[in-house]
């Protein structure tokens, strides 16, 4: 099996080193910015194509690693090739394999295929992927295959409804993008009593830190510690009268959202008060 990359962004480069350093064929890279197609070719050993139509000929598996906002237009480019049997992926969270239209007249067959890791860097993030769960949707008659694909590769993977893509996509979102939100928030406020930008990280790397740790190795429910877990609303009612605008709003949801972990921790506390005072 020959894999084909049509885009070399970040993406594009980490999926195929991961599979050049773990055995697998790549073909090499088409890219509308040929640069960018060298450079990936070159760090995959693979080669570089002029010609989109000629990488699809070559290749098994092509994966459309573009902007979210071309693969349909990438794919109707497509769709003028003899595509038969071939397996046509892309790697965005939100879209589901909906996006290639009409594939099964074209007797080729269509997958998301996401990896729920950030990739932030196009010369080193693949070291991180062999730690990835990889989420997978699409066609049926070939999902045994790229399912044994990753789990040779010994990435847990978990098949998903295209109809929960984008629940999926928000999910990691909020575990990635919004936690980025709310502790820029935490450090802004500590500016407000009179730290500087750089010691404010430094104070709260520890705790940063070892939530997170905790919340990794035993759970959002045993890792719940603070004053909405005591139910402690005097200390809420206090953290609300010093907030304002969205920092209010956050700290409101969020901690609607603790409150009910902490049911889930203490079945038996009313924090029927805490509710109410958050609402």
């Amino acid at each position: 099996m020959k894999f084909g990359f049509i885009g070399a962004g970040k993406v594009g480069f980490s999926l195929g080193k991961y599979f050049a350093e773990n055995g697998l064929d790549i073909a090499g890279y088409y890219s509308e910015w040929k640069k960018d197609a060298l450079e990936a070719s070159a760090f995959t050993g693979s080669s570089t194509y002029e010609d989109m139509e000629q990488l699809v000929k070559d290749s098994d598996i092509l994966f459309l690693t573009v902007p979210d906002g071309v693969i349909a237009s990438v794919w109707e480019q497509m769709k003028s090739y003899c595509l038969s049997e071939k397996i046509v992926c892309h790697c965005s969270g939100a879209l589901s394999s909906e996006v290639f239209t009409d594939i099964s007249e074209h007797a080729c067959f269509g997958f998301s295929i996401h990896p729920l890791f950030a990739v932030s860097d196009k010369y080193h993030s693949y070291k991180e992927l062999s730690h990835s769960y990889f989420t997978l949707e699409g066609s049926p008659e070939k999902m045994d295959s790229i399912q044994g694909l990753f789990a040779r590769l010994g990435n847990p993977v978990r098949i998903i409804a295209k109809e929960n893509k984008v629940k999926y996509h928000a999910a990691a979102a909020v575990a990635s993008n919004l936690v980025v939100g709310v502790l820029h928030m935490a450090e802004r406020l500590m500016q407000e009593c009179g730290f500087d930008k750089e010691s404010a990280g430094k104070a709260l790397s520890p705790i940063i830190r070892g939530n997170v740790e905790t919340v990794l190795s035993k759970g959002c429910v045993d890792a719940l510690t603070g004053p909405v877990e005591r139910n402690d609303e005097t200390t809420v009612q206090k953290h609300l009268s010093v907030l304002s605008g969205n920092g209010l709003e956050i700290y409101r949801a969020v901690s609607e959202e603790l409150v009910d972990i902490a049911k889930q921790k203490y079945p038996d506390r009313d924090y029927g008060k805490m509710e109410a005072m958050l609402r």
